[in-house]
């Protein structure tokens, strides 16, 4: 049996002799180059699995010998070209990074992040030259006006001598605009393709782990089994434990790194509040690294936090779940290395995390997570996923297209649902119901009314001058409420209060709500800003008065 058929089959093999036959295995792997690209990228996410699930001790330290030394294979340096964007140690990687990610890679590894001018095209060469005069003093508008030179030639003027193109593009960004939401929308816009290469520390998928302790070996078959979902949920994790600062700037650098290395970006993870970085533990070895956001960065309603999947600390996918209104919509992604696993088993241990964290006894997932639109969801079979999971959606039509589709591969078996059918077939959310279902919950309610509501308010009473506007709302909702003034509260809540204002005042007869739910009122909204945005959620979804205005704002579009 060749190398890459034994990779193949030991792959899912626990049990038996498979620890045995797996170390015989990394022996040989250790010593033996292979022949292909393809062959040493399958050696690669066969050790990736195996630190995730090792069989024995002995399994895991033999493969993270092979990891620790595998951007010195002589195969891997063969296929060096062939394997960037794989993320593998000692690969490049080449990807237009959300600013903020740019920016964190260009402090990070200034020397080794360069501009991918091979990429760079001509219309976004063109923006960034109308916006030099932005992004330069304006002691060098001769050199803008008057010098005549191409892009490339102009930058690697204009940078330091120990600085690269990139490093210098990115970090002159914070000159261009006052707020971080404007230098993020114009660098955005553009689109600047860089090219990252490997160095000390840069981000690898090889070398990815937290923690050092004692793993937790599989010794039996890998549980692909569906859950019953209630009752997983009635679980709560073994532990839960705040992170301290030192260790959440780790986790949010690990969260960070498991997305570059695969060409993504997440905002939670971009933006994650190292104050409120807590692990979720469950069995197994199962854990999840949770982010809350910055208060700059959170939702007006919602709460929403990412979650970093971690097995025996190997990150194996991510989370993105909101809360509100007793409700919870949840994004579920397992990493292509670890996918066919414990899929199914692990979403139950992220439902019963987020009721844990939000009190939700409604789980929604959104139409381009089920395939709408969406070819990467339709290929890996998401929505038969959650539909045999128990979640169904609540519009009629889509409901008898389910139903048709499932008596057509009743009578097909071995036939698959087309990418046609699934982009129908997904066409609304679909929600899973722990408790009485109702309506007014994530995905079944119109959050877009309610801004609408607000935006109706600030036109009618102060047109363009919104900012004004915002500062007399400030002052009328601390009035209506009661709040004397905001000493000893934080920037973030004091923030929060700001945003929040023009929404207090939309709300119906606000003003004659009694004393008590004002109160309360305003502790919600300064939780909104607090250190956790998990406590504005169980707030918020306690105040009932709160909520059934929001509720009533949500049902109906404002008149023009």
């Amino acid at each position: 049996m060749t190398l890459l058929r034994q990779i193949d089959a030991l792959k899912n093999a626990y049990g038996g002799d498979a620890a045995s036959r797996k170390l015989e295995l990394l022996r040989t792997l250790e010593k033996q180059p292979l022949r292909t690209s393809a062959a040493v990228l399958r050696l690669h996410e066969f050790l990736c699995f195996l630190r995730a699930y090792p069989d024995s001790q002995a399994v895991l330290d033999r493969t993270e010998r092979l990891l620790a030394r595998f951007e010195r294979r002589a195969d891997l340096r063969r296929f060096r070209e062939a394997l960037a964007d794989t993320g593998i140690a000692g690969t490049v990687m080449h990807y237009v990074f959300f600013w903020f990610t740019a920016q964190w890679i260009a402090r990070r590894w200034p020397d080794r992040v360069t501009i991918d001018w091979k990429r760079f095209d001509a219309k976004a060469r063109a923006d960034v030259e109308r916006l030099l005069h932005l992004i330069l003093p304006y002691s060098e508008t001769p050199t803008i006006d008057a010098v005549d030179l191409p892009l490339r030639t102009l930058i690697s003027r204009l940078k330091g001598p120990a600085e690269t193109d990139a490093a210098f593009l990115v970090q002159r960004f914070d000159a261009i605009h006052p707020t971080t939401f404007g230098r993020e929308t114009l660098y955005e816009r553009i689109g600047i393709p860089l090219i990252l290469r490997p160095g000390p520390g840069t981000p690898s998928r090889t070398l990815a782990k937290y923690g050092t302790e004692a793993p937790v070996c599989q010794r039996r078959p890998l549980d692909r089994s569906r859950p019953a979902l209630p009752s997983v949920l009635g679980r709560p994790p073994r532990a839960v434990r705040p992170v301290p600062p030192a260790g959440a700037d780790r986790l949010i650098d690990l969260a960070r790194e498991a997305m570059v290395t695969r060409s993504r970006d997440l905002d939670n993870f971009i933006h994650a509040d190292r104050r409120d970085v807590r692990l979720f533990e469950f069995e197994d070895g199962l854990s999840f690294a949770c982010y809350g956001l910055i208060p700059e960065r959170r939702l007006l309603l919602e709460s929403v936090y990412g979650m970093l999947t971690l097995k025996n600390g190997v990150p194996i996918g991510y989370v993105l779940a909101s809360g509100l209104f007793g409700s919870s919509e949840v994004m579920y992604n397992v990493f292509d290395t670890f996918r066919g696993g414990e899929s199914a088993r692990i979403y139950g241990r992220v439902l019963a995390m987020t009721r844990y964290l939000f009190g939700a006894d409604t789980f929604a997932v959104d139409p381009f997570q089920l395939g709408h639109g969406n070819p990467e969801g339709q290929k890996s079979g998401a929505f038969w996923f959650y539909d045999k999971l128990g979640f169904r959606p609540v519009d009629p039509k889509v409901l008898g297209l389910i139903r048709e589709e499932r008596r057509r591969l009743a009578l097909n078996p071995g036939e698959r649902s087309s990418p046609a059918t699934i982009h129908r077939l997904s066409a609304a959310y679909v929600f899973l119901h722990t408790a009485r279902p109702r309506r007014d919950v994530l995905g079944g309610l119109s959050l877009g009314n309610i801004g609408l509501h607000v935006s109706s308010l600030l036109a009618r009473r102060f047109g363009a001058g919104r900012e004004r506007g915002v500062r007399a709302c400030a002052k009328d909702a601390a009035r209506i409420t009661g709040l004397r003034g905001l000493d000893g509260w934080s920037a973030g809540e004091r923030l929060a209060w700001e945003r929040w204002s023009p929404l207090v005042l939309a709300l119906d007869g606000v003003e004659r709500w009694p004393a008590e739910d004002l109160g309360a009122l305003v502790r919600v909204v300064r939780a909104k800003g607090g250190q956790r945005e998990s406590a504005f959620v169980r707030l918020f979804d306690r105040h009932r008065r709160l909520r059934r205005a929001l509720l009533r704002l949500a049902a109906r579009e404002p008149e023009p």
